[in-house]
């Protein structure tokens, strides 16, 4: 793993596959905020704009999937006015999200324990999913998401299945269930860890790691991230002569 500071920036190479499915941990909103001396709630807003052009780009490129972690199980235990003030936002967007009238755009799909939101919320949340449900590429929100918490929910729902379990039970289990596992997993705000964010899709993704924070983040920066996991040699536990070792 490493962290990428600020140098020249790198392009993708349009010769060679693309992920099909990037993680996003948008990370840094709230540091963004206070750096400039503005509330936390103005560095959401922002992180949002970004994350409605950086989204469009993935769109544009062909990136099959996009996982977005907006909102984990630990950050109910920030500040009331500031999860207050992001509930408020995700209500905001997905009303934005169903006048949207774009013809390119991603099929949504809302990943997390959906059980603490508003009733407006859930109406909200299940008209967008069914206004986007004729699109082909993906976009998973993760909001009131923990990996562990969808792991033991995973359990339970097979505790009744007979026999040993395999792998693919559990996978077929999970929230992103039909989809392929992640092969980027990018986290801008300088942290190096993943933070509970899908722990068993994750188990052989690349891992992009930036100090510059969620909303300064470009489609450059995507780029960037792209070009690191391009330089990849993906072996799955295979060797170099292998097939696998080729970026695929």
């Amino acid at each position: 793993m490493r962290i990428f500071s600020a140098r020249k920036k790198e392009s993708y190479d349009q010769n060679l596959p693309l992920p099909r499915h990037i993680g996003i941990i948008m990370d840094g909103n709230g540091r963004w905020a206070t750096k400039r001396n503005l509330p936390r709630s103005v560095g959401h807003r922002r992180g949002s704009i970004v994350f409605e052009t950086l989204i469009q780009y993935c769109i544009d490129i062909g990136i099959e999937v996009v996982t977005v972690y907006a909102f984990s199980t630990e950050n109910w235990r920030r500040p009331k006015e500031e999860v207050d003030g992001i509930m408020q936002l995700l209500v905001e967007n997905l009303r934005k999200w169903l006048d949207d009238d774009r013809e390119n755009n991603m099929r949504m799909r809302f990943i997390g324990d959906l059980s603490l939101f508003s009733d407006e919320t859930h109406t909200l949340i299940d008209e967008v999913i069914q206004k986007s449900a004729r699109f082909q590429q993906q976009l998973n929100i993760a909001i009131n998401y923990g990996s562990r918490a969808e792991l033991v929910r995973a359990f339970n729902l097979l505790k009744d299945k007979e026999g040993p379990l395999a792998e693919t039970d559990i996978s077929n289990a999970l929230y992103t269930y039909g989809q392929p596992d992640p092969d980027l997993i990018i986290r801008p705000g300088g942290e190096v860890r993943i933070s509970n964010f899908m722990l068993w899709q994750s188990a052989y993704a690349e891992y992009f790691f930036t100090e510059k924070l969620w909303p300064d983040f470009t489609k450059h920066d995507i780029d960037e991230a792209i070009a690191y996991f391009q330089s990849k040699k993906r072996r799955f536990g295979g060797l170099d002569d292998n097939r696998s070792s080729v970026n695929l």
